[in-house]
């Protein structure tokens, strides 16, 4: 049984044979270091990616469904009429349906969105005014900056108030206090009451219910000031739409009922509405599938990665098994003056560890500065996770011991009286 003052003889011994062959051992260490580097920073870019987008589901809210009205299919090409009225999209009735028949839906939030130009003093904004109620500030949960959101009392009292996102707020008016100013969205005048913190709308594909320029006013206020029909005109073809609402957020009362409500839902629009004029998105079901994506990637890339870690596993056994030869005579010698076979394995195998080892932890090195350097370089979000540290630092020693496994059995096998008889 190895002592632990032999242990560590053997390994300042193994150290002291690998110094002697300073190079060697350094551009054999050299395939784990790159190994381990790229091990990590694949993963860290593949984290980063992936942490990118589930933070944007995550966003839309895991027990929330987004139903948004669609224009039809056979309506998108009829603009060879030069007048028509398009009437398409969610009911207000919709609303009342779902939340009076579903068990599990635990509160709706109806939507309206208008482009309108907002105006505040000298300065304009195409914005798109969004008519909504008190509860959109609870789903769709961006921090207040300043002022307060819409209230109860907002939406009874058809108020005419609005609540502005922080970048719509400094793109018109940029230096002063915008809470009590007046705006005037189209031909209506509203009060400026509170300002929220701007959030990207876009992600790669993933749409989220608010935007950038966005002015959050009471759904009431909206039908009353605004209405249900819009008209727009595109070279030469005047277009009028009927759209009472254009989205509804559904929050549902826990994550197990989410996809069978979202079935329920498909059931009673399909039974209403006698064309497809509306899709419906379940952020729970994305954040399942990018997950899932997430791991299937991560897979790949530590595979793709891992046949470094291969290639220096083989130039280990090389290096190690050349080393053999070297030491043919000196091990003849330690077997001469009583070394057992499982002394010179042992021996041979610390080798291999110490290398390995080292090697590891240069790679380590190498794996946390490469996303250090794509985030400052490129912007791109990159997450190192510490499992990933552990898991290719111990497939490296692994790597080292499977490769050093053979030449040390070799060196044990030899014959002592033959190793001394070797120059």
């Amino acid at each position: 049984m190895m002592t632990p003052g032999r242990f560590f003889r053997d390994v300042q011994l193994g150290v002291k044979n690998l110094l002697l062959h300073k190079l060697r051992s350094f551009l054999t260490m050299l395939g784990l270091v790159f190994g381990v580097g790229s091990v990590i920073a694949m993963l860290a870019v593949g984290e980063g990616a992936s942490e990118v987008a589930l933070e944007q589901i995550r966003k839309l809210g895991s027990r929330n469904i987004i139903v948004t009205a669609q224009k039809p299919a056979e309506e998108q090409g009829a603009s060879n009429v030069r007048s028509f009225i398009s009437i398409y999209g969610l009911l207000y009735q919709d609303e009342l349906r779902l939340q009076g028949t579903i068990p599990t839906v635990k509160r709706i939030v109806p939507v309206k969105i208008i482009q309108k130009e907002g105006r505040l003093k000298n300065r304009s904004l195409e914005m798109r005014v969004v008519g909504t109620n008190e509860h959109w500030f609870d789903l769709v949960q961006r921090p207040v900056i300043a002022g307060r959101v819409l209230t109860k009392l907002d939406i009874d009292e058809k108020s005419s108030v609005a609540v502005l996102t922080e970048h719509g707020a400094r793109r018109l008016l940029a230096s002063e206090g915008v809470i009590g100013e007046t705006l005037r969205l189209g031909s209506n005048y509203y009060e400026v009451v509170g300002i929220v913190q701007s959030e990207s709308a876009t992600e790669g594909a993933m749409q989220t219910p608010d935007q950038m320029t966005d002015a959050y006013i009471p759904l009431t206020a909206a039908r009353e000031h605004i209405g249900d029909y819009f008209t727009q005109s595109k070279s030469g073809t005047r277009v009028r739409e009927l759209v009472e609402l254009h989205q509804l957020i559904i929050e549902v009362d826990s994550e197990e009922n989410v996809e069978a409500t979202a079935g329920a839902i498909e059931r009673m629009l399909t039974t209403f509405h006698k064309k497809k004029d509306y899709s419906i998105n379940v952020p729970l079901t994305l954040l399942r599938q990018a997950e899932a994506t997430k791991r299937t990637f991560n897979i790949v890339l530590g595979a793709i990665a891992g046949i470094s870690l291969l290639v220096g596993g083989i130039g280990i056994m090389n290096i190690m098994l050349a080393s053999v030869t070297e030491r043919t005579r000196e091990i003849g010698i330690r077997r001469a003056i009583g070394a057992k076979q499982r002394q010179i394995i042992a021996q041979f195998l610390i080798e291999t560890v110490v290398l390995s080892f080292t090697g590891g932890l240069f790679g380590i090195g190498l794996g946390l500065f490469i996303p250090w350097v794509i985030e400052k370089a490129v912007g791109m979000p990159t997450i190192v996770r510490m499992s990933s540290l552990v898991l290719s630092l111990g497939i490296s020693v692994t790597v080292g011991i499977v490769f050093g496994i053979y030449p040390a059995m070799r060196a044990a096998a030899l014959d002592p009286i033959e190793a001394l008889r070797h120059e």
